[in-house]
């Protein structure tokens, strides 16, 4: 069997060498042509003057087009159609587009775009969450709210409380590859779009809508990305749509990449967001209620942000049952970029807010936050078993690809911490109350343990990770031995800390939750692979074609997947929400079983068996006491004029979700995880290191141990680099100061843990997902928060007062708080 082999990543020896092509290694014919945007410099106004003669005049431009230009939509929303592709009357952030030139060449598009004479009238930018608290300016109507049992009276009756406010900020993707795209126009209008995204349908409708024609004159070709982690699920539209009307007005071949800069201007990073909090417990430290105010800040369009806003909802409760919990979330607009998906997509903002309590808390107490957080952990109400066989996929009854109805879809320096009062705190949740659609009170049902959102947690496990972990990080001895070496040391103090993770698995966009597949067997035995998840880099297309070969019993090197493309397999979710293995590998595994059992049934015609009787395995097919090889068997299903091509259908069974009224299981099961980190911060500078950092994930039966190790190891880096080193800084004009790899501070080799160790749960998923496998892509994200707990832990060293530290948490800001700390 193929599944849960640790094999490389399909592309890696083309990826160290060279070869693999991403879309800007695309041969280009020799008259295409290249574009560039020209740029807002105001973050808010009224458009008053435009004139483009010089850039007309530049040299190598060949048109110059407006929005009075486009031949339809003006669009690139994923959600709103409140996102023109070029700016009209006014601009509403600093870097919108306003222009595109089409030129001879990248670098004369770009000197061209510089030249357009553009007069706005500037008017009152709005570009905090204070303003926009202050002004009004939000999306939907009224903040959403979803709770569990009496918050109020359960705040009110709390021997004990914790109250304050978190501030976390966002993130640039920062992928190695940018953002690019490919337009080449075909006969009969029809065009070929060649995009980095990881939403290739969604590509393809807004191009479509672009050019006034139907989807199926658009096809849209992914390969490969180098990178996406969420960026590239809607911030291609704009370069796809720009591409394919220049295409359809020249007749030429276009062709657009961002500059670093330029893409670090234009595009939407993670939603920065103000968490307001108040928690009762008792002198045990097990919590009685908590109450989240969440302030997302999402920028001039909707873009993705009320799902990314929801997400962060679900996960406010994280690993812990918490009986009265109240959640508000407004989502604040600004003239800002619009801050878009990110890996984790808004769960790690949620997850943060529920560690800083229970930080907090164990710091009132006085006790060890892992004790804390263990008291008030999910119950463990059984799993599945973990013999060395892993099950069939199931393909069952209730898995029959019918689609669920229950629900909808899916900054400058912050200010210093501040505590917000009982009285505060209250206010604003009663505004919250007022003016928001809300459920009754709910409680949970005798028996079961209910998130806030009322989805029952059977599969918890991480009482099991957790004990083990601590044992083999040695948790409680070295928790011993930061303590000795913080009495003995004045200048260096080191933190110890455990995090926990329960992350959610399915879109919450319910229809998303779905996924198609085209698979070829030729007649010499090879397997010619398409589906619609799209390849980042995270290894999707290994794990499928590992899938494949085990049904059909073959080495996975007999299996070929191409380039993603919606002319083979249509209406395709994007590869985002973990869910890429999940759906993509069941719909392969559907079609792979189609063709199987034709074969199987041929042969067993053949030779007077049952179909049963037939058996793929080790690169035979075995029937009866006739060994044919899988070429013969395939050569044999040839000649017989048995059909070798099939497509598969999977659609998540069993998630229904309502949105408005924040109830119903959204997610078909949980990932799990935690970790421990030590650190050590010079209390002179604020500067710090990770020590050391230990993992134990919940990966389900892995499809492939090597790739899901690699995706745990990055997620954790790129989430300890959220938290500390990678910040955001717009000046008060609205203008990013922060956007180049000069001034933007990602995790380096050398800011990896100097200990890294990294281990998978052994176990099997209870859900009938492939192979019992579970999703890796998002969850070990938040396996970093266990740094910003640390580096807490660190500071609480040097005085009695609580760190209270914000993220990012740059050596300033643990400064400020060791100060803090010692007043």
């Amino acid at each position: 069997m193929s599944v849960a082999k640790p094999l490389p990543h399909d592309a890696a020896r083309m990826h160290v060498t060279g070869a693999a092509r991403y879309v800007d290694d695309i041969p280009t014919p020799g008259n295409c042509l290249h574009l560039a945007f020209g740029l807002s410099d105001v973050a808010r106004g009224r458009i008053a003057s435009v004139d483009l003669d010089a850039v007309r005049a530049a040299p190598g431009v060949v048109a110059v087009l407006t929005a009075a230009d486009l031949p339809g939509e003006n669009d690139v929303s994923p959600s709103a159609h409140d996102e023109p592709l070029l700016a009209v009357d006014e601009v509403f952030f600093l870097g919108q587009p306003i222009f595109l030139v089409v030129a001879t060449s990248h670098g004369a598009a770009r000197r061209a775009a510089r030249l357009g004479a553009i007069e706005i009238d500037p008017l009152p930018a709005i570009l905090t969450i204070e303003q926009a608290e202050a002004a009004g300016s939000r999306f939907e109507d009224a903040p959403r709210h979803y709770a569990m049992g009496d918050t109020a009276a359960a705040l009110a009756r709390a021997p004990r409380r914790v109250e304050g406010t978190l501030r976390l900020g966002g993130q640039e993707h920062f992928y190695l590859e940018g953002q690019a795209a490919l337009a080449v126009p075909q006969e009969d209008e029809a065009m070929l779009v060649q995009s980095s995204t990881q939403h290739p349908t969604e590509i393809q409708h807004k191009v479509a809508e672009a050019l006034g024609v139907p989807m199926h004159s658009v096809r849209v070709e992914v390969r490969r990305m180098g990178g996406g982690f969420g960026g590239k699920e809607s911030q291609g539209n704009a370069l796809a749509v720009a591409c394919a009307v220049a295409a359809r007005a020249t007749g030429r071949p276009a062709k657009m990449r961002y500059d670093r800069d330029d893409d670090m201007v234009i595009t939407g990073k993670r939603h920065d967001f103000r968490i307001d909090y108040a928690a009762g417990f008792d002198d045990s430290g097990r919590v009685s209620a908590v109450r989240f105010v969440q302030h997302c800040r999402c920028g001039w369009s909707m873009d993705l942000s009320l799902p990314v806003a929801d997400r962060a909802m679900l996960h406010a409760d994280n690993a812990y049952l918490i009986e009265n919990m109240e959640i508000v979330s407004h989502r604040w607009k600004t003239n800002t970029q619009s801050a878009t998906a990110f890996r984790g997509f808004g769960g790690p903002q949620g997850m943060v807010g529920i560690e800083r309590v229970m930080d907090e808390i164990a710091h009132a107490l006085g006790r060890d936050p892992t004790e804390v957080r263990r008291a008030n952990y999910y119950r463990e109400m059984g799993q599945a078993g973990t013999g060395p066989d892993m099950p069939d996929p199931a393909l069952s009854t209730g898995q029959d690809g019918t689609p669920s109805d229950g629900g909808s879809d899916d900054g400058g320096t912050p200010p210093a911490h501040h505590r917000s009062s009982a009285e505060d705190l209250a206010s604003r949740g009663a505004e919250g109350a007022a003016v928001s659609q809300r459920d009754p009170v709910h409680a949970a049902p005798a028996g079961e343990q209910l998130t806030p959102y009322g989805q029952a947690v059977e599969d918890f496990i991480l009482h099991g990770i957790t004990d083990r972990l601590l044992s083999s990080s040695d948790y409680a001895e070295r928790r011993a031995a930061v303590r000795a070496w913080n009495d003995g040391n004045e200048v260096l103090k080191r933190g110890i800390a455990m995090s926990p993770v329960k992350f959610g698995i399915s879109f919450t966009m319910s229809h998303l939750n779905q996924a198609g597949a085209l698979v070829h067997v030729y007649q010499d035995g090879s397997i010619h692979l398409n589906h619609g998840g799209t390849e980042m880099g995270q290894g999707l297309f290994q794990k499928v074609a590992q899938v494949a070969a085990s049904r059909f019993g073959v080495g996975s090197g007999a299996v070929k997947i191409t380039a993603t493309d919606t002319g083979k397999v249509p209406n395709t979710s994007a590869t985002a929400a973990s869910s890429g293995s999940d759906l993509n590998g069941m719909a392969v595994a559907r079609a792979c079983d189609t063709i199987r059992d034709r074969i199987a049934a041929h042969l067993a015609q053949l030779h007077q068996q049952e179909a049963g009787a037939v058996r793929f395995e080790a690169g035979e097919v075995r029937v009866g006491a006739e060994v044919y090889s899988f070429a013969e068997a395939a050569q044999a299903a040839y000649v017989g004029r048995v059909p070798l091509s099939a497509t598969g259908y999977y659609a998540t069974p069993g998630i229904e979700w309502d949105r408005i009224k924040g109830r119903g299981r959204p997610f078909f099961y949980f990932a799990y995880g935690a970790a421990v980190s030590e650190v050590v911060i010079d209390t002179l500078t604020g500067e710090y290191r990770i020590l050391r950092t230990d993992i134990l994930h919940d990966a389900g039966a892995s499809l492939n141990p090597a790739l899901d190790v690699g995706q745990i190891e990055g997620g954790f880096v790129q989430g300890a680099g959220w938290l500390t080193t990678e910040e955001l800084v717009w000046d008060d004009k609205g203008r990013l100061r922060t956007h180049a790899p000069s001034t933007y501070k990602i995790p380096a080799c050398s800011d990896r843990p100097a200990v890294f160790n990294v281990a998978l749960w052994d176990g099997q998923n209870r859900e009938e997902t492939i192979y019992r496998s579970k999703a890796v892509g998002e969850p070990p994200f938040m396996l970093g928060i266990s740094v910003l707990l640390a580096l807490s832990d660190a500071i609480s060293a040097c005085g009695p007062g609580y760190p209270a530290l914000d993220a990012p948490a740059t050596p300033e800001r643990v400064l400020a708080a060791i100060a803090r700390v010692r007043e």
